[in-house]
């Protein structure tokens, strides 16, 4: 295998894990994680791009065993939806502008980065532009566009999409990321949200996350 093999190899399984953890933080539906297999590909994602989380997806899916969904799905309310005052809310603005406001300066900053790269909102999701799944899942399209390039060898393509991958990583999510992250083990006694931030955190923060081609 060369060198280029082993750098989609490793951003197949990047790609995977910035997907699969986007996945745990839709409105919880145990049956739905499991047809998805997404707790053994994220373990298996994660031995590949960031040994040091493999223990904490190991307790997400232990733990996850450990409650009925409809417990799950409070315990989510609480930390993510409402109606009452969010524990940890899940908008990269709430961290990064002032006054903790939603749809803030860093908001409009995330959309013009979407729009950057031709996509407008879906249809499907009515959350905000800057929800932790949106931007987890934003990092996992940007990968996908670098392994397109890398399979056509057009170095030059990935590079800019490696580029792309680390200033949003370094602009949005290095920045708030830890801080949700730690508000979620505040504000619930539950295993697998904790382990879930416990998991999200260490991978994000892994230095490995910023890539460069020579």
């Amino acid at each position: 295998m060369n060198m280029n093999d082993e750098l989609i190899v490793h951003e197949n399984k990047r790609e995977n894990c910035f997907r699969f953890l986007a996945g745990l933080f839709y409105f919880p539906e145990t049956v739905l994680f499991e047809e998805a297999n997404l707790f053994e590909n994220l373990s298996e994602g994660l031995k590949i791009v960031c040994p040091e989380a493999v223990q904490d997806a190991v307790r997400i899916e232990k733990s996850i065993r450990e409650y009925t969904d409809e417990e799950l799905q409070i315990d989510y309310a609480k930390l993510f939806k409402g109606p009452n005052t969010l524990l940890a809310p899940p908008y990269g603005s709430v961290y990064l502008d002032e006054g903790r406001q939603v749809m803030g300066f860093s908001t409009m900053e995330v959309i013009k980065t979407y729009e950057q790269e031709g996509l407008g909102k879906s249809s499907d999701f009515k959350d905000l532009p800057d929800h932790i799944v949106v931007e987890m899942e934003f990092m996992s399209f940007l990968i996908y566009q670098e392994l397109a390039a890398l399979g056509k060898k057009d170095i030059e393509l990935a590079r800019k999409y490696i580029e792309k991958q680390n200033t949003f990583l370094n602009s949005f999510l290095h920045q708030w990321i830890p801080s949700f992250c730690q508000k979620i083990k505040e504000g619930t006694e539950n295993k697998f949200y904790i382990s879930l931030a416990d998991c999200l955190s260490i991978f994000i923060t892994n230095p490995h996350q910023v890539l460069s081609l020579p």
